[in-house]
């Protein structure tokens, strides 16, 4: 994937709920010295124009914005696919991203919450392991769109991402950007009852280990610095 240079860049994040934020994207940001805003479309704001900014991200959500809001932020994805300026979403901003680019954007068969390993594909661009552990937190699947390549996959979902566009834009199923303090209000929540399904841990298994969140903290930055070219 080509890395994106330039100069400091001003950041849009979409997003759809108190509970899955920027997290450590903020962070990546604040670090590199970016700036950044928030749009709260579970609180009916709108969309901003994409001349506001330099880059979007498209945050996760627990569920949809109201019909119009969506319909508003549709179209912005499309915009921002046909301009030159970067673009990334997880979970449902993923999935948008697919469904945007002609790509199947469905319920799972089951959900996938808690840490899975991910294998990386073949054809990969991405520069992370043959194989890393990542936070699962989704219900919805989407396909690979033509001329994009694949992050990898999990058991449970063989789409865990890809990258398109030579890497302008990425969508990720995982969720390396949230934070030990996230995923503990996502488990009051949002956690379904363990056991019912495969891919579904329970609150001690999630939070067993605080040092997995560093470890997937390190794997994000490495995203980052591929997505937008070390500024």
């Amino acid at each position: 994937m080509r890395p994106h240079h330039g100069n400091i860049m001003h950041i849009y994040f979409l997003q759809h709920g108190p509970l899955l934020g920027a997290g450590r994207f903020a962070d990546w940001l604040t670090g590199m010295g970016h700036s950044f805003n928030h749009c709260r479309l579970d609180l009916g704001e709108l969309p901003p124009p994409l001349a506001n900014c330099d880059a979007l991200i498209v945050l996760d959500a627990l569920a949809p914005p109201e019909s119009a809001l969506l319909k508003r932020e549709c179209r912005l994805i499309e915009r921002a696919l046909k301009s030159n300026k970067p673009l990334l979403g997880v979970g449902f901003g993923a999935g948008l991203i697919a469904e945007a680019l002609g790509a199947i954007f469905s319920p799972a068969v089951q959900p996938e919450i808690g840490w899975q390993t991910v294998t990386l594909a073949d054809e990969s661009p991405f520069d992370l392991p043959e194989q890393f552990e990542a936070l699962q937190w989704h219900r919805d699947i989407f396909g690979l769109p033509d001329e994009a390549l694949p992050l990898g996959g999990t058991v449970g979902a063989p789409v865990q991402g890809f990258a398109w566009d030579l890497g302008r834009v990425v969508a990720l199923q995982c969720h390396l950007e949230l934070t030990a303090q996230a995923t503990v209000a996502l488990c009051d929540h949002d956690l379904p009852a363990a056991g019912k399904t495969p891919y579904v841990q329970t609150r001690d298994e999630i939070l067993r280990e605080p040092k997995r969140f560093d470890r997937q903290a390190a794997l994000l930055d490495r995203v980052m610095t591929q997505w937008l070219g070390g500024h």
